[in-house]
């Protein structure tokens, strides 16, 4: 699992034209699945996501984290992160997940970040051409994979 993690001071989903999601301070997390990615990886970058101390605490120093500022969630699911540009100029993506099996992970993903929080969490609409706009705070963005598999 890949995720492009923002921090926001807001960020929304339009799809057809019209909002579809909306939040405010927290985080905007891109989501890509992986074809061998199961429980262990949700739980793990659920973790990640919830427990990352990106925010910057009384002293200046990046110490809080989403949990901490009761910060708002946007989830997108994005395939284009696995997309493998190291031979020609079209990217390939086999190393996504397909279709069926992404959207299964990604709604696992929600179910699960949802129960293991209380804070307000959005999602994009998996599949839609989205557009996605968002206010980068610091800007601070990070690319985080879910570890190898041993």
């Amino acid at each position: 699992m890949r995720t492009v993690i923002q921090r926001v001071g807001e960020a929304s989903v339009t799809v057809n034209g019209s909002l579809y999601s909306r939040i405010g301070p927290g985080l905007l997390v891109l989501l890509a699945m992986a074809p061998g990615d199961e429980e262990k990886e949700i739980a793990w970058m659920v973790r990640k996501v919830l427990n990352l101390r990106i925010f910057e605490d009384s002293g200046g120093k990046m110490n809080r984290s989403v949990l901490d500022i009761r910060g708002d969630l946007l989830l997108v699911s994005q395939f284009t992160l696995y997309g493998d540009t190291s031979r020609g100029n079209r990217p390939g993506f086999s190393v996504s997940a397909p279709f069926s099996k992404a959207k299964d992970l990604y709604n696992r993903f929600v179910e699960t970040i949802r129960s293991e929080c209380s804070l307000r969490i959005e999602t994009g609409c998996f599949g839609a051409e989205m557009q996605v706009r968002l206010v980068n705070d610091g800007p601070v963005t990070l690319i985080v994979d879910t570890p190898l598999k041993q």
